[in-house]
This record gives C-alpha cells, structure tokens and sequence, in this order.
C-alpha cells in the first residue's frame, strides 16, 4: 500500500472559513479558495482531499473562484490517453479578495442605510 501525505485545513483556515461564511460566502467557495490559497498549484484532487469535498463541489467551487479571476486553471495532459488533470493556482492574495469582499459587504450597508433613511423619509410625511 501506498502512503501518501495530505494537506489538510488547520483551526486557524477553519477560523477563517467560517468567517467569510459569515460574511456571505458559500462555505465550499471559503475551503476551496483558503486551500488553493496556500499552494503554488495544486491538483482538484488535492483540493478534494485537504477540504473533505466532493468533486462536483469543488468543480462548482472552482467555477466560481475563476469568475472572479481569483484561480486560474491550466490543463495538465496525462501520458496517453484520456482527459487532462486540471491545476489551479491563486490569481490573487487572499489580502485583495478580502479588500473585494470588504467593498461587497460596505455598499450592502450604505444601500441599507438609504432604505431606512427613504422609509423614514416616507414614514414621517404621511
């Protein structure tokens, strides 16, 4: 049999997800993307691995971190034949994905503000 090691999140990348959680981001999205964060590159079966996800989800994961041009994938093509392994990559720190999920949230609050502001504005003219 054969050993292999296996990266795993700590307490600290558990901290972590469960704050962007918190913050409005699907828990696989906050494991996928706090995993890639932390290798050069790393194969969607690592990520399976150290994440304890299932392929589909961190395939959707995936899909969604390249959207926002956080992960960049590149094909890996196997000897022979049969379907290339794909790779990924952080296309940005985690400290500018923070800085866009900040922006995110601080217009969630100011769009708030306004509604109470314009019921309040309502409210006292009737």
């Amino acid at each position: 049999m054969k050993k292999k090691n296996v990266y795993m999140l700590d307490e600290d990348d558990d901290k972590a997800v469960q704050l962007f959680v918190k913050l409005g981001m699907p828990k696989n999205l906050a494991k996928t993307l706090l995993f890639v964060s932390q290798f050069d590159e790393c194969k969607c079966t690592d990520v399976e691995q150290g994440t304890n996800l299932r392929q589909p989800e961190v395939s959707v994961a995936m899909q969604e971190l390249r959207r926002h041009n956080w992960v960049k994938k590149r094909n890996l093509k196997k000897k022979g034949k049969g379907r290339p392994v794909h790779v990924y990559r952080s296309a940005a720190d985690l400290s500018e994905i923070l800085k866009v999920v900040e922006l995110e949230k601080l217009k969630e609050v100011e769009a708030v503000k306004n509604d109470i502001s314009e019921l309040k504005t309502i409210i006292e003219n009737r």
